[in-house]
């Protein structure tokens, strides 16, 4: 039987290339937060869902997967936070808390996966395509679980109506996000590795 040995010094991308510092820390996490908010108003709604197919997820990916963990979770809170207090960075350019109540699962959910994909990115799941697609999937999993109750909790409807309505619709447009960036991250893994030799 074989064992895989997890080397302590792995690190994501962005870990790798700009040591961490206040000041680096703080720039990243605000990029990051810019970087998903900007990815949310490729947004759009199909009636009945409540729920819009959004660019945003992708970000928060890409984010959790490079940015490593300090910074990921700090550009995900930093996107929550002024979001709810009236940044119009979420889909649609909306902000606030009553706008966005019934979604507010899902941006929780953000900050989870991001912290989730760093934690497997830093053990090395960003280096193949396989394994990096795997890790973009787990991601977009991460949010739903906390979405999807919250999404139907909102609604005072079981959990079967918040699948059917928040998580069914969205599979493919997510399952061909995490295909994308699964399949470019490895590449990026590389290059950054041999630059930093």
């Amino acid at each position: 039987m074989s064992t895989i040995a997890v080397s302590p010094q792995r690190r994501t991308v962005l870990d790798t290339l700009v040591k961490p510092t206040l000041r680096t820390d703080a720039t990243f996490a605000l990029l990051g937060a810019a970087f998903v908010g900007a990815l949310a108003q490729i947004s759009w709604t199909v009636h009945p869902f409540v729920v819009p197919f959004t660019g945003q997820t992708l970000g928060v990916l890409v984010v959790g997967a490079t940015f490593g963990l300090r910074r990921a979770i700090a550009a995900l809170a930093l996107y929550l936070v002024a979001g709810l207090a009236g940044v119009p960075w979420f889909a649609g350019h909306a902000s606030g808390y009553t706008n966005v109540k019934a979604l507010l699962g899902y941006l929780l959910g953000f900050i989870v996966a991001s912290a989730l994909m760093s934690w497997l990115a830093a053990k090395g799941n960003d280096r193949t395509v396989s394994s990096a697609i795997g890790l973009f999937v787990l991601g977009e999993l991460a949010i739903y679980a906390i979405g999807v109750p919250w999404l139907a909790h909102t609604y005072h409807q079981p959990l079967s109506w918040g699948i059917t309505n928040g998580l069914v619709p969205f599979l493919v447009w997510d399952i061909a996000k995490a295909v994308v960036a699964g399949t470019l991250l490895p590449g990026a893994r590389r290059l950054v590795d041999t630059n930093a030799q």
